[in-house]
C-alpha cells in the first residue's frame, strides 16, 4: 500500500483544523496524538471515572475493551496488506474516531 493511502486524516481534521500539513503524507505520532485530545480526554475519563465510581476492575474494563477494540482495528488494516505503522496508526486513530462518533 503506498504511503499516502495509509495517512490517518478524518478525525484529526473534525477536531484541530491546522494541525496537519496539507495534501497526504505521513505523520508522527505525535501529531496523531495532538489532533486526538478529545477522543483520549473521553477515554481516559470513563476508564477514571469507572475507577472512581465502581472500582478499579471497571477501570481495567474500559482499558480492555480499548485494547480489543485496538487490535482488531489493527488485525483488519494488516489483513488488507497496510504496513506495521499504517495499521498501528489507523487502527488507534479508528477507536479514537468511532468512539466519539457514538457519543
Amino acid at each position: 500500500m503506498r504511503p499516502e493511502h495509509c495517512v490517518t486524516r478524518n478525525h484529526i481534521e473534525v477536531f484541530h483544523q491546522g494541525v496537519l500539513p496539507a495534501g497526504a503524507r505521513p505523520i508522527p505520532f505525535r501529531t496523531l496524538l495532538r489532533g486526538s485530545l478529545v477522543p483520549v480526554a473521553l477515554w481516559g475519563g470513563v476508564a477514571g471515572l469507572a475507577s472512581v465510581v465502581v472500582g478499579p476492575v471497571a477501570g481495567v474494563v474500559v482499558c480492555g475493551v480499548f485494547a480489543v477494540f485496538l487490535a482488531v482495528g489493527f488485525a483488519r488494516r494488516r489483513r488488507r496488506r497496510h504496513s506495521v505503522r499504517c495499521a498501528a496508526y489507523g487502527a488507534f486513530a479508528g477507536v479514537l474516531k468511532e468512539s466519539v462518533d457514538l457519543f
